[in-house]
């Protein structure tokens, strides 16, 4: 087994690419056919990838998206700067969040989807904002990750295999907080974004 550290930890934390960002002004102004989108998201987005072939976004899911209603339809098959970021956003929500929530999230928010200008927030702002609050959450999950961890440490001293108590101990840690988090934001999605 590999030694633990908090080096070694620090380098996982790292490794998990919080503060990847694809900035505005990282997108393309002009619109992209669906083998270009995908390219680019799949560039952009490959830091997120647990192996190496993974496939993050498909034509079938893209499509899927636009059936339902989350994305706009492309026009004359071609995807904008719109649409982009609302596939970034999907992509970062759908790792937490149903398709279901995610349409309950941002029906309300975009009202009808084909037409930005009646947007109650705009997109670019959403995205903006998420992007700062990415990068907070990134500092604030490091300093908490660390403090939670010497605790962690604290519990195992008289384990027999310390380091596999900590390991183990610190995966249940982090699954609370994840399910903590995720069933905060479908409690919140369930009371005050369906049926509006």
């Amino acid at each position: 087994m590999k030694q633990l550290s908090k080096d070694s930890l620090q380098k996982l934390i790292d490794d998990l690419s919080l503060t990847d960002r694809i900035s505005l002004s990282d997108i393309p102004e002009m619109a992209l056919y669906m083998d270009q989108l995908l390219t680019f998201l799949d560039g952009k987005l490959s830091s997120f990838k647990r192996v190496g072939d993974d496939k993050l976004l498909t034509k079938t899911m893209i499509n899927n998206y636009t059936k339902i209603g989350l994305i706009p339809k492309p026009f004359n098959k071609k995807y904008d700067t719109y649409h982009i970021i609302l596939l970034i956003l999907i992509f970062n929500l759908k790792n937490v969040l149903s398709i279901s929530d995610i349409q309950s999230l941002f029906t309300p928010i975009l009202k009808n989807i084909d037409t930005p200008d009646d947007d109650v927030i705009p997109l670019r702002e959403i995205y903006s904002t998420f992007l700062e609050l990415k990068q907070n959450e990134y500092m604030e999950f490091t300093s908490t990750f660390n403090e939670k961890h010497q605790e962690i440490k604290e519990k195992t001293l008289t384990a027999t295999d310390k380091q596999l108590a900590e390991l183990f101990l610190t995966v249940i840690m982090l699954v609370a907080q994840a399910n903590a988090s995720k069933r905060l934001a479908e409690k919140i999605i369930d009371q005050f974004f369906k049926n509006l």
